[in-house]
Protein backbone atom coordinates (compact mmCIF):
# COMPACT_ATOMS: atom_id res chain seq x y z
CA UNK A 1 0.00 0.00 0.00
CA UNK A 2 0.95 3.34 -0.60
CA UNK A 3 1.93 5.73 2.36
CA UNK A 4 -0.74 8.57 0.33
CA UNK A 5 -3.88 6.07 0.69
CA UNK A 6 -3.67 6.20 4.55
CA UNK A 7 -2.62 9.48 4.58
CA UNK A 8 -5.96 10.37 2.79
CA UNK A 9 -7.83 8.02 4.95
CA UNK A 10 -6.70 9.32 8.07
CA UNK A 11 -7.22 12.98 6.77
CA UNK A 12 -10.90 12.12 5.52
CA UNK A 13 -11.40 10.79 9.08
CA UNK A 14 -9.97 13.30 10.96
CA UNK A 15 -12.47 15.60 8.93
CA UNK A 16 -15.46 13.95 9.77
CA UNK A 17 -14.44 13.90 13.25
CA UNK A 18 -14.44 17.40 13.66
CA UNK A 19 -17.17 17.88 11.66
CA UNK A 20 -19.33 15.09 14.03
CA UNK A 21 -17.84 17.65 16.95
CA UNK A 22 -19.55 20.86 15.51
CA UNK A 23 -22.70 18.96 14.72
CA UNK A 24 -22.95 18.43 18.61
CA UNK A 25 -23.26 22.02 18.62
CA UNK A 26 -27.18 22.80 19.83
CA UNK A 27 -28.19 26.18 18.78
CA UNK A 28 -29.87 28.27 21.78
CA UNK A 29 -33.55 28.46 21.59
CA UNK A 30 -33.45 32.36 21.97
CA UNK A 31 -31.68 34.97 19.45
CA UNK A 32 -29.78 36.42 22.63
CA UNK A 33 -26.01 36.96 23.91
CA UNK A 34 -27.33 35.75 27.02
CA UNK A 35 -28.25 32.39 25.73
CA UNK A 36 -25.61 31.96 23.79
CA UNK A 37 -23.35 32.20 27.01
CA UNK A 38 -24.92 29.67 28.92
CA UNK A 39 -23.72 27.79 26.16
CA UNK A 40 -20.16 28.11 27.29
CA UNK A 41 -18.92 24.71 29.01
CA UNK A 42 -20.34 22.96 25.29
CA UNK A 43 -18.23 25.95 23.42
CA UNK A 44 -15.43 25.59 25.65
CA UNK A 45 -15.22 22.15 25.58
CA UNK A 46 -15.75 22.43 21.95
CA UNK A 47 -12.58 24.31 21.16
CA UNK A 48 -10.11 22.06 23.73
CA UNK A 49 -11.14 19.48 21.11
CA UNK A 50 -10.86 21.04 18.15
CA UNK A 51 -7.74 22.52 19.04
CA UNK A 52 -6.48 18.62 20.08
CA UNK A 53 -7.55 16.94 16.58
CA UNK A 54 -5.85 20.29 15.03
CA UNK A 55 -2.79 19.55 16.71
CA UNK A 56 -3.27 15.53 16.17
CA UNK A 57 -3.92 16.17 12.00
CA UNK A 58 -0.41 19.18 11.92
CA UNK A 59 1.61 16.70 13.50
CA UNK A 60 0.57 13.62 11.61
CA UNK A 61 1.26 15.60 8.37
CA UNK A 62 4.34 16.50 9.75
CA UNK A 63 5.50 13.13 10.65
CA UNK A 64 4.35 11.38 7.49
CA UNK A 65 6.35 13.81 5.17
CA UNK A 66 9.68 11.26 6.32
CA UNK A 67 7.57 7.98 6.44
CA UNK A 68 9.57 5.98 3.18
CA UNK A 69 6.66 2.86 3.31
CA UNK A 70 3.86 1.23 4.98
CA UNK A 71 3.34 -2.26 6.27
CA UNK A 72 0.82 -3.92 8.25
CA UNK A 73 1.82 -3.14 11.65
CA UNK A 74 2.04 0.37 10.49
CA UNK A 75 -1.50 0.14 9.29
CA UNK A 76 -3.03 -1.02 12.36
CA UNK A 77 -0.98 1.53 14.56
CA UNK A 78 -2.84 4.32 12.67
CA UNK A 79 -6.05 2.37 12.85
CA UNK A 80 -5.28 2.80 17.06
CA UNK A 81 -4.45 6.06 16.57
CA UNK A 82 -8.04 7.01 14.70
CA UNK A 83 -9.67 4.54 17.21
CA UNK A 84 -8.74 7.19 20.26
CA UNK A 85 -9.14 10.51 17.88
CA UNK A 86 -12.83 8.60 17.10
CA UNK A 87 -13.67 8.75 20.95
CA UNK A 88 -13.29 12.56 21.03
CA UNK A 89 -16.53 13.67 20.13
CA UNK A 90 -18.47 11.46 22.47
CA UNK A 91 -16.17 12.83 25.65
CA UNK A 92 -16.45 16.34 24.24
CA UNK A 93 -19.83 16.52 24.55
CA UNK A 94 -20.35 14.74 27.73
CA UNK A 95 -17.77 17.20 29.37
CA UNK A 96 -19.51 20.11 28.02
CA UNK A 97 -22.87 18.92 28.58
CA UNK A 98 -21.94 18.68 31.84
CA UNK A 99 -20.32 21.43 32.58
CA UNK A 100 -17.18 19.78 33.68
CA UNK A 101 -18.05 17.54 36.04
CA UNK A 102 -15.23 15.08 37.38
CA UNK A 103 -16.43 11.55 35.73
CA UNK A 104 -16.56 13.06 31.83
CA UNK A 105 -13.25 15.44 32.55
CA UNK A 106 -11.26 12.14 33.37
CA UNK A 107 -13.08 10.13 30.53
CA UNK A 108 -11.94 12.96 28.27
CA UNK A 109 -8.42 12.07 29.45
CA UNK A 110 -8.28 8.85 29.29
CA UNK A 111 -9.43 9.54 25.80
CA UNK A 112 -6.69 11.85 25.30
CA UNK A 113 -3.42 9.28 27.11
CA UNK A 114 -5.01 7.03 24.85
CA UNK A 115 -5.03 8.62 21.80
CA UNK A 116 -1.46 10.28 23.05
CA UNK A 117 -0.49 6.30 23.54
CA UNK A 118 -1.25 5.43 20.30
CA UNK A 119 0.45 7.85 18.48
CA UNK A 120 3.66 7.10 20.76
CA UNK A 121 3.14 3.80 19.32
CA UNK A 122 2.71 4.36 15.81
CA UNK A 123 5.88 5.94 16.22
CA UNK A 124 7.69 3.48 17.59
CA UNK A 125 5.91 1.03 14.65
CA UNK A 126 7.21 3.27 11.88
CA UNK A 127 10.69 3.67 13.39
CA UNK A 128 11.00 -0.56 13.50
CA UNK A 129 9.85 -0.23 9.87
CA UNK A 130 12.40 1.75 8.88
CA UNK A 131 16.55 2.28 8.94
CA UNK A 132 18.25 3.57 11.85
CA UNK A 133 20.01 6.44 9.96
CA UNK A 134 16.60 6.97 8.17
CA UNK A 135 15.03 10.93 8.43
CA UNK A 136 12.60 9.66 10.32
CA UNK A 137 14.79 8.26 12.87
CA UNK A 138 16.90 11.04 12.85
CA UNK A 139 14.24 13.30 13.25
CA UNK A 140 11.83 11.23 16.43
CA UNK A 141 14.80 10.63 18.18
CA UNK A 142 14.20 10.16 21.88
CA UNK A 143 10.47 12.33 21.57
CA UNK A 144 10.77 14.17 25.59
CA UNK A 145 7.31 15.83 24.46
CA UNK A 146 5.51 12.50 23.61
CA UNK A 147 7.03 11.18 26.57
CA UNK A 148 5.92 14.58 29.05
CA UNK A 149 2.79 14.11 27.38
CA UNK A 150 1.98 10.97 28.83
CA UNK A 151 2.80 11.90 32.31
CA UNK A 152 0.50 14.75 32.21
CA UNK A 153 -2.28 13.26 30.93
CA UNK A 154 -2.04 10.60 33.68
CA UNK A 155 -1.49 13.55 36.48
CA UNK A 156 -4.35 14.88 34.75
CA UNK A 157 -7.09 11.72 35.33
CA UNK A 158 -5.60 11.24 38.87
CA UNK A 159 -6.79 14.56 39.71
CA UNK A 160 -9.82 14.93 38.10
CA UNK A 161 -11.87 13.69 40.75
CA UNK A 162 -10.90 16.14 43.24
CA UNK A 163 -10.72 19.06 41.01
CA UNK A 164 -11.46 19.43 37.55
CA UNK A 165 -10.37 22.55 36.26
CA UNK A 166 -6.46 21.87 37.14
CA UNK A 167 -6.95 18.61 34.96
CA UNK A 168 -8.62 21.43 32.11
CA UNK A 169 -5.36 23.65 32.95
CA UNK A 170 -3.32 20.28 32.64
CA UNK A 171 -4.84 19.17 29.23
CA UNK A 172 -4.31 22.81 28.17
CA UNK A 173 -0.29 22.94 29.16
CA UNK A 174 -0.24 19.56 26.54
CA UNK A 175 -1.79 21.45 23.82
CA UNK A 176 0.44 24.47 24.16
CA UNK A 177 3.62 22.27 23.78
CA UNK A 178 1.89 20.37 20.46
CA UNK A 179 0.48 23.27 18.97
CA UNK A 180 3.75 24.09 17.05
CA UNK A 181 4.71 21.81 14.75
CA UNK A 182 6.81 18.95 15.72
CA UNK A 183 10.31 20.90 15.14
CA UNK A 184 12.43 18.04 14.83
CA UNK A 185 10.79 17.31 11.87
CA UNK A 186 11.09 20.25 10.62
CA UNK A 187 14.95 20.65 11.15
CA UNK A 188 15.14 17.37 9.22
CA UNK A 189 12.76 18.39 6.15
CA UNK A 190 15.01 21.44 5.96
CA UNK A 191 18.38 19.60 5.86
CA UNK A 192 17.08 17.51 3.46
CA UNK A 193 16.40 20.40 1.39
CA UNK A 194 19.78 21.98 1.67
Amino acid sequence: MKKSRLEAFSDGVLAIIITIMVLELRVPHEPTLAALGLLWPTLLSYLMSYVFIGIYWNNHHHLWQLVEHVNGPVLWANLHLLFWLSLVPFVTAWMGENHFAAAPVAVYGVVLLGAAIAYYVMTRVLLASHARDSLLARALGRDFKGRISLVIYATAIAVAFALPWLSGLLYATVSVIWLVPDRRVERVLAGKRS
